[in-house]
C-alpha cells in the first residue's frame, strides 16, 4: 500500500502544478523534490512546526530519524491517508490529504510526540504537542496509545489526555474531548475501541470503554462504559440503538435515527 499511495501522490501532484502553476513551487517543494512518503511527510511538518526557537531542519531532523528507528510509524501514516480518502466524502484525491487537511496531519504529528516520550525525550515530546495545539488546534498528550487507520474530520478542537488509548480505524469528529473528570492521576482517560464513530463535540470523560462499533451522537457526554455495537446520544449519554454499520467509523454516519432502534 506504501507504494501504490506514493505513486498516487506522485502522479497527482504531477498534474496539478499543469493545471495550477501557483502551486508548483509549493508542490514541488513538498512532494516532487522527494522520493517517499516520508521524506515528503517530514519536510512538510517540519516547515509547519518550525518557529523562531525551533528552525524546520532540526525538526525535520527528528521526523526523520524517528521514521528510521520507527517504521511503523510510516505504516500508520499509510493507513491514516487510506482512511481519510475512503471516509471523507469531500475527498477523491491522495494530495489534498497530504498537503491541506490538518487532521491528518496533526495525527502525524503526535505520532512523532508520542516516540519521543517513549524514548524518555519528554520535554521535547511536550514541546511537540504545545506547537500541535498551536499551528492545527489539535491538543494531544504525548503518551496518548494511538493505532492505524484513524481520522481526525475537521479536527479543529479536538483534545485527548495523557492515558487515552485509541485503537485501530477510528473516527473522531471536531470539538470531541476524550479527557478526564476531574484532577484525578493515573490511568484516567477513556479508551476507544475499534470502529468507533465520536460525532461532532462529543465529550468522553474518565477511565471508561467505548466499546467496538460503537457510535457516540453529536455533542453527547458520556461518563459510563458504552457497549460494542451501541448507540449513545444525549446529556448524559443514553443508550439509544445500534449502528447500522459493524464499523461506524468508516460509513461516517452521524444520524442516530438512521440506527437500529433508534426509534422504538
Amino acid at each position: 500500500m506504501q507504494n501504490r499511495i506514493w505513486i498516487k501522490l506522485y502522479e497527482e501532484a504531477t498534474r496539478l502544478v499543469e493545471t495550477e502553476p501557483l502551486l508548483a513551487s509549493y508542490v514541488y517543494a513538498c512532494i516532487l523534490n522527494h522520493n517517499s512518503l516520508g521524506s515528503s511527510l517530514s519536510y512538510l511538518l517540519a516547515n509547519k512546526l518550525a518557529d523562531a526557537v525551533m528552525p524546520a531542519i532540526a525538526v525535520r531532523e527528528l521526523f526523520d530519524a524517528a521514521y528510521v528507528q520507527s517504521p511503523d510509524m510510516i505504516v500508520n501514516a499509510v493507513h491514516d491517508m487510506q482512511a481519510v480518502y475512503d471516509r471523507d466524502a469531500a475527498t477523491n484525491s491522495y494530495l489534498p490529504i497530504l498537503l491541506f487537511l490538518k487532521g491528518y496531519q496533526s495525527i502525524q504529528v503526535h505520532r512523532l510526540a508520542h516516540f519521543l516520550w517513549q524514548n524518555k525525550r519528554r520535554e521535547l515530546a511536550l514541546f511537540m504537542q504545545s506547537r500541535n495545539s498551536e499551528v492545527f488546534g489539535v491538543d494531544i498528550h504525548p503518551a496518548c496509545v494511538m493505532g492505524k487507520g484513524i481520522m481526525f474530520d475537521h479536527a479543529t478542537g479536538i483534545v485527548i489526555g495523557e492515558t487515552t488509548v485509541i485503537e485501530d480505524d477510528v473516527s473522531i469528529m471536531q470539538s470531541v474531548t476524550l479527557g478526564g473528570t476531574g484532577n484525578e492521576t493515573g490511568d484516567r482517560h477513556p479508551k476507544i475501541r475499534s470502529g468507533v464513530l465520536i460525532s461532532t463535540g462529543a465529550k468522553v470523560l474518565g477511565n471508561i470503554e467505548v466499546g467496538t462499533g460503537a457510535k457516540v451522537g453529536a455533542g453527547s457526554v458520556v461518563l459510563e462504559n458504552v457497549p460494542p455495537h451501541t448507540t449513545v446520544v444525549g446529556v448524559p449519554a443514553r443508550k439509544v440503538g445500534k449502528p447500522c454499520s459493524d464499523l461506524p467509523s468508516r460509513t461516517m454516519d452521524q444520524n442516530v435515527f438512521n440506527d437500529e432502534s433508534a426509534l422504538n
